[in-house]
């Protein structure tokens, strides 16, 4: 009986994993191989190099961090406001798409190539907040303005290590996203607002 090829998508998940775990310098076929119990021979017969395998690990990203993202935001509807926050949960909340992305946007600052695949994502992303916020927000340069800031506030706070006078760093995303998507502040004795 022949040995049982390592599919393509393994290869990818694997390679996607070793990217969050220590940027692109971390995706090397051997690791890969060993780490997925294979030889690198049977690499070879999904990609034709690392750089492939790299462009399709990027395709992968993409794919799941705007086209998934919008197409379950779309189908499980909802306000805008509800929209927002479930497209910013699915995106920089989860074990999966988070750890991947913040090493995407540093991997960026380095590769022009995947620097503009990453302007494209983020403008799928843009245009989103633009879109939702724009329904309960006129001014266009309002619009941007908090379109912006709600994007830094989900990227952002991931690289803040401050402290909040007092309060946990949850009660303060809230009243963050709550300036931010123009809703009332709670009742403080009822707890904080959803935070994304």
């Amino acid at each position: 009986m022949g040995a049982t090829r390592t599919t393509r998508d393994r290869w990818i998940e694997e390679g996607l994993a070793a990217l969050a775990a220590g940027g692109p310098d971390a995706v090397r076929v051997e690791a890969l191989a060993k780490r997925l119990g294979v030889t690198k021979g049977g690499f070879y017969g999904s990609f034709a190099d690392r750089d492939a395998l790299l462009a399709a690990m990027l395709d992968t990203w993409e794919r799941e961090s705007t086209d998934e993202v919008l197409e379950r935001v779309e189908r499980e509807g909802g306000d805008p406001r509800t929209r927002i926050r479930r497209a910013g949960m699915l995106t920089f909340s989860g074990t999966r798409l988070l750890p991947i992305d913040l090493a995407v946007r540093d991997w960026a600052r380095r590769d022009e190539a995947v620097a503009a695949r990453l302007r494209r994502v983020d403008n799928r992303r843009m245009a989103l907040l633009r879109e939702m916020i724009g329904t309960f927000c006129a001014d266009p340069d309002e619009v941007e303005a908090r379109s912006l800031v709600a994007f830094c506030l989900a990227i952002g706070e991931h690289f803040l290590a401050a402290d909040h006078d007092g309060r946990t760093r949850a009660q303060v995303l809230a009243r963050a996203a709550d300036l931010v998507l123009d809703r009332p502040r709670e009742d403080p004795d009822r707890g904080p607002s959803a935070v994304r």
